[in-house]
């Protein structure tokens, strides 16, 4: 793209109504903007890809959430990326809808038409500001970039009514051109400037001061929303991003479950219960329905098939588990002594509905709704009936048994490969064997194959019927409760041409889930073979 960017097209007319007035961000100084990258940043974390029909679903929860701009994706990226964009921003009426665009004329229109029928578009443009980024990355000289700011901000404006603009590497960059920057991408139109922090470098006494330095030296300043959009690479992003939010920042840019880049994003449930839970230190407030944390947390580790770490802040399994006697005693006494917040805050319920091998479909769909679990008829239907298929083999059934059942089924709900059956004859002494039956497209195709153990016979069978070169890069059992008679929990990880996928599956037949693990792998394998990313994906 030249220094002289010049755009002929001008904003689109699009009827926002549907847009509601109570959809827009108070302007109160208090309240702080969540800006969810999940289904963008979050999706360039490995083996994290999904297809449409997911990145709707998780749209539609991020909105139900209150989320304020959901980063749709990076519609130059590839054809499914702008086809995601392009759908949600149709399909969203109460938060904004994003699109990512590095500093080039092609991106910019990209992002634009997947954008221009949103009820509230944003284009999100960047380029990188630090010198080490210039240097070596770009291999531009600071004055280039600069204009090149500028050209690209005034394009995104004169498309959309909404530009945010980020310095990529901007904890990096030296202090007097990032002002500059910052200027002059206000200056040009940008409503919103995001100070990433790209590669987690900074520590939160000097974000903090990086903030209050560019709203005491930029003098149009106050004419746009600060944000910040902080990676977990020394485990401070939610730290550093509400130490920029006490200097001032009004937006914040975060993932479920922290998912995305290397080690992740700032955890968007720990900012917002941090900001509900410490009011007195932080007052600041934002719109998010926290009751449905929980589901939505579980809904996109369902997705990815990446598993929340049990002590995860706020949505781990342990976060609200007590097993020292001095805590259940506090616990017992008052919930406070322990609990800083209560687990039907983030959408965590309690019940002592038992389900067993008697329970009804209603009894069944009621403890689906008290787990935050909603399904359509048909997959009520698949749910159920095996639901009563583990109840015949497990004396007792946890609510992780039902959430690791109904997460698996979910999995499967568009795949091209599926499971049917299989046996596996196994043993000290071999052969160890396994006879499998997929469907394909439609197709019913068995095949018996022979392995070092049953494991191996199992994926050996599969990859018969389904020929592929992608390695196994791992393979993961746990055991979703105790007992001898727990569901077991598989996780694989394949990888191909260096894209990786992980799949899970869960059965009370530890190979059997083995199996839904790799099937559920290989058709994600599918979806990654389709994606294309550009270069300098990062901001």
């Amino acid at each position: 793209m030249s220094a002289e960017i010049v755009s002929s097209q001008t904003t689109t007319s699009v009827d926002r109504d549907a847009f509601a007035d109570y959809a827009r961000p108070p302007s109160e100084e208090g309240y702080v903007r969540i800006f969810d990258t999940t289904l963008r940043d979050g999706e360039q974390a490995p083996g994290c890809s999904m297809n449409l029909e997911e990145k709707i679903q998780v749209a539609d929860t991020l909105e139900s959430l209150g989320v304020d701009i959901i980063e749709a994706g990076f519609p130059i990226a590839s054809n499914g990326d702008f086809e995601a964009v392009s759908e949600i921003a149709k399909r969203v009426k109460t938060s904004q809808v994003a699109g990512l665009a590095r500093a080039t004329e092609k991106d910019i229109n990209r992002a634009w038409e997947a954008l221009r029928h949103a009820a509230a578009p944003r284009i999100h443009t960047f380029i990188s500001t630090s010198p080490l980024h210039m240097k070596y990355k770009l291999q531009m000289e600071p004055d280039a970039v600069f204009q090149r700011i500028v050209d690209s901000v005034t394009m995104a404006r004169n498309l959309c009514e909404d530009v945010e603009w980020s310095p990529e590497d901007g904890t990096r960059t030296e202090h007097d051109f990032l002002c500059r920057c910052v200027e002059g991408a206000i200056k040009a139109g940008a409503s919103t400037i995001n100070i990433p922090d790209t590669v987690g470098y900074t520590v939160p006494d000097e974000f903090y001061a990086l903030i209050d330095m560019l709203m005491n030296r930029v003098p149009n300043i106050d004419q746009a929303v600060i944000s910040t959009h902080c990676h977990n690479d020394l485990g401070l992003a939610v730290a550093n991003s509400l130490a920029a939010v006490r200097a001032g920042a009004r937006q914040v840019e975060c993932t479920i479950n922290g998912i995305g880049e290397r080690a992740g994003n700032a955890a968007m449930e720990e900012i917002v219960m941090a900001l509900r839970t410490r009011p007195d230190a932080m007052p600041y407030t934002t719109r998010i329905e926290t009751t449905r944390i929980t589901p939505a947390s579980r809904l996109l580790s369902t997705i990815t098939s990446f598993s929340v770490q049990p002590n995860k802040a706020i949505v781990g399994a342990n976060a609200f588990a007590h097993e020292s006697g001095i805590h259940q005693d506090g616990m017992l006494k008052n919930a406070q002594t322990y609990e800083i917040m209560t687990p039907e805050s983030v959408g965590l319920h309690r019940s002592s509905l038992v389900m067993g091998k008697h329970s009804g479909r209603h009894a069944f769909k009621a403890k689906l709704e008290e787990l935050g679990i909603t399904l359509n008829d048909n997959q009520l239907n698949d749910a159920f009936v095996r639901f009563k298929d583990l109840a015949d083999h497990k004396k007792e059934i946890f609510d992780e048994d039902i959430i690791a059942l109904v997460e698996d089924a979910a999995l499967r709900h568009n795949d091209v490969i599926k499971f049917v059956s299989m046996h596996v004859n196994c043993g000290s002494h071999g052969p160890n064997v396994a006879d499998i039956a997929l469907d394909v497209e439609g197709e019913r195709k068995e095949v018996s194959a022979e392995g070092q153990g049953p494991v191996d016979a199992t994926f050996a069978a599969i990859r018969e019927i389904v020929p592929h070169e992608a390695s196994l890069q791992l393979y993961q059992v746990h055991a979703v409760t105790g007992g001898t008679d727990a569901q077991a929990e598989v996780t694989v990880r394949l990888e191909e041409d260096g894209k990786s996928v992980n799949g899970q599956g869960a059965d009370y037949d530890t190979l059997v889930a083995s199996a839904r693990a790799y099937i559920n792998a290989l058709n994600k394998l599918l979806v990654k073979r389709e994606k294309t990313a550009p270069e300098a994906m990062s901001a």
